[in-house]
């Protein structure tokens, strides 16, 4: 009858470890769930900031861009501004074209 008591203690002293390495399981992956959760939220929050970051970034670049360009354009506009116009040579131009004969190799203008 002893060995009946010890194989009684042995199965009761499996039951207890078996509850134990459940027990263990679960507070382990109440853990790994509660990490996982606080990195989401982490990672979460530094995308937006790097997504934030990057929007302001871009809205830089075009107003560089803007003004870059709009400066391009002015010095265009001043530039032509001051182009005159040669109207008599722009005729004689013109003329020494139209009076050129075709298949004759002529001066170059």
């Amino acid at each position: 009858m002893q060995s009946k008591s010890v194989l009684d203690l042995l199965l009761k002293a499996e039951a207890e470890a078996a509850a134990l390495v459940n027990d263990a399981q679960i507070e382990a992956d109440r853990r790994i769930h509660d990490n996982e959760e606080k990195n989401r939220v982490y990672f979460d929050d530094q995308i937006k900031k790097e997504i934030q970051k990057q929007e302001l970034d871009l809205v830089n670049e075009k107003e560089k861009i803007n003004i870059l360009y709009e400066n391009a354009l002015e010095d265009y506009r001043d530039e032509i501004k001051n182009i005159t116009s040669d109207e008599n040579r722009f005729c004689d131009l013109l003329n020494k074209y139209f009076d050129q004969k075709p298949g004759k190799i002529n001066d170059p203008l």
